[in-house]
């Protein structure tokens, strides 16, 4: 396991405190995970997310699942785990775009950590476990991210050149975010923009000091296959203009 540990400034010191502090007063019905799940027309890609939820060594968690307006299966789908599971919770809200679903879904949690899982994505059996193990013996990191199986394409658009293409591993793959309570209080929501939302996030958390950490345990497999990623999409919205 690899520990990449970043601290930036005085203000962690006044976070490892406030961290402790939140630990101590923590009721014990809140769950240590929140599982921010968003999701547009993608039914059957979203049940093998679920599912893979579902059988999480790792038991204590809430999953908010936000759909951002779908006109596919996708409330069926989600009804089959809300009768079987008092964990998932669904919103439905009018179309809005992947950020502001996301940023919805952070505001309605209630657990100690927020972490995500993309529609079309999946994670191992142990992805929650791992966290949960590292989180609690290092109590003093506030943001944890890394570890990722790619399927598909390992290259996506650079934030600041659509054009250009970088590898993954030089990108912060949101969906392995792990954020303490207290740095989304401090922070708030993710900036709504076209692409590099959560790289934008991550540049914000490390301004503001707070304890981050990288694992490499690939538990969290991120799908590149699908045609209709917003990373594909922006690659081919950049062919078109540039083909004019």
């Amino acid at each position: 396991m690899e520990l990449d540990m970043q601290v930036h400034g005085s203000k962690s010191e006044r976070t490892i405190f406030v961290h402790f502090q939140h630990d101590v007063a923590m009721d014990k019905v809140v769950p240590f995970f929140s599982v921010v799940v968003t999701t547009y027309n993608r039914g059957p890609l979203l049940g093998r997310a679920l599912k893979s939820l579902q059988a999480q060594t790792e038991t204590d968690w809430e999953a908010v699942i936000v759909d951002d307006g779908s006109t596919d299966d996708t409330k069926e789908i989600v009804q089959a785990f809300l009768v079987k599971d008092h964990r998932f919770r669904y919103f439905k809200t009018p179309p809005s775009g992947a950020t502001p679903a996301k940023n919805k879904g952070m505001a309605l949690s209630k657990g100690r950590y927020i972490t995500f899982l993309d529609s079309d994505d999946e994670y191992r059996p142990d992805h929650l476990q791992r966290r949960r193990r590292f989180m609690e013996a290092h109590p003093e990191v506030l943001f944890l991210h890394g570890g990722i199986t790619i399927i598909g394409d390992e290259y996506v658009p650079d934030r600041f050149d659509y054009g250009k293409k970088i590898h993954l591993s030089e990108c912060a793959v949101g969906g392995t975010f792990v954020i303490a309570r207290e740095v989304f209080t401090s922070l708030g929501e993710f900036n709504n923009i076209p692409l590099g939302s959560d790289a934008d996030y991550l540049d914000n958390v490390l301004a503001n000091g707070f304890l981050t950490a990288k694992l490499d345990a690939p538990t969290y497999i991120y799908h590149r296959e699908h045609d209709n990623s917003i990373t594909n999409n922006l690659m081919r919205l950049r062919r078109k203009e540039h083909d004019g």
